[in-house]
């Protein structure tokens, strides 16, 4: 056939390329993720549990829906109740950040009233997360993780 003889180093050879890449790419992937993870969402799961039902009822009891939109560098998000009637919560507060890490991570100052707020704030397109929270006029805890998409 004319070719170069295959010798028992050359497929040790090949086979240790071969896994030194795959050892490669899995370690530099380890490290990406390590540290490019935002952290916990609470310090303690099982203390957080307990709760958990209470105040997911409560919060849905509210019956509060949050719109969200962005144009030109513009966020806006409007509060409404169940009868589509604007809310006003109180201790209003948006993390806006990517799903995966947390380099981006924004806090924008909203101004508005009577249940719409806006803030200025420059997103690259792509998919971004809004952890919404804030407090209805009886103390009952509101918290939202909504998805934002912005177009290019």
């Amino acid at each position: 056939m004319g070719g170069k003889e295959l010798t028992g180093r050359k497929v040790l050879a090949i086979t240790v390329s071969a896994f030194a890449v795959i050892i490669g790419v899995n370690l530099v992937m380890a490290f990406k993720a390590v540290s490019t993870f935002p952290g916990l969402e609470v310090r303690n799961g099982y203390v957080a549990s307990q709760t958990f039902n209470e105040r997911l009822q409560a919060q849905k009891a509210l019956g509060w829906v949050v719109e969200t939109g962005y144009a030109d560098g513009r966020l806006t998000l409007t509060f409404r109740d169940r009868d589509g009637d604007r809310v006003v919560p109180r201790d209003l507060s948006v993390l806006i950040g990517r799903t995966t890490e947390s380099n981006d991570d924004i806090r924008p100052e909203l101004t508005g009233q009577a249940g719409r707020y806006a803030a200025r704030v420059g997103l690259d397109k792509g998919k971004w997360m809004l952890l919404v929270q804030a407090k209805a006029e009886d103390g009952t805890d509101f918290r939202q993780r909504l998805d934002l998409f912005v177009r290019g």
